[in-house]
C-alpha cells in the first residue's frame, strides 16, 4: 500500500507598504533565504491566527490578514510538498521591526523590481508568485475560510 500523501500546511503573509513589500531573510538548511512571513499552523490554530502568529514572531509587527491571495500547491523536493495559504496584509504605518524567531537575520522592506533581482536567493517560486498574484488583485475575501470546526 502506498504511503498517505501528507503536505505540510503553512500559511505566509505578503504584507505591503507604499509600494514596498516586507520579506524575510532567514537561515534555512544552512543557507540564507528570502521569504514572506511564513510558517507551519500550530495545533488549533485557524489559518487566520497562524498567520497574524508568524508575521509577529518574524518580524515583530501585529497585523490581521486583509485577504486571501491564494492557495498554492507547492513540491519542493521529493520528501516535502506544502499547502501555502497567502493572506494580504496592507499596513497604514510602519512598524518596528522585532524579529522573534532567531532563524531570521534581518527583515527588509523591499520594491517589486528589488525582490525580482533576488529571486535566485527566494526560499521557494511562491515568493514571486504571491506578490504577481496580489499586484494582479486575485484576493479574495476571508469569509471563505471556516473555523468553526477547530
Amino acid at each position: 500500500m502506498q504511503e498517505r500523501y501528507r503536505p505540510n500546511v503553512t500559511v505566509a503573509a505578503v504584507v505591503h507598504y507604499k509600494g514596498r513589500f516586507l520579506l524575510v531573510e532567514e537561515r534555512i538548511d544552512q543557507q540564507i533565504v528570502f521569504n514572506q512571513p511564513a510558517g507551519h499552523i500550530e495545533a488549533n490554530e485557524s489559518v487566520e491566527q497562524a498567520c497574524s502568529r508568524e508575521l509577529y514572531e518574524e518580524t515583530g509587527i501585529r497585523a490581521q490578514a486583509d485577504s486571501l491571495i491564494c492557495i498554492y500547491q507547492f513540491q519542493a523536493n521529493n520528501n516535502a510538498s506544502y499547502l501555502r495559504f497567502t493572506f494580504a496584509i496592507e499596513l497604514e504605518a510602519l512598524s518596528p521591526i522585532r524579529p522573534q524567531d532567531p532563524q531570521i537575520i534581518s527583515a527588509q522592506w523591499l520594491t517589486y523590481d528589488e525582490i525580482k533581482q533576488q529571486q535566485s536567493t527566494h526560499r521557494s517560486p511562491l515568493v514571486m508568485q504571491s506578490i504577481d498574484d496580489y499586484l494582479a488583485n486575485k484576493q479574495h475575501d476571508l469569509s471563505i475560510l471556516n473555523h468553526d470546526f477547530l
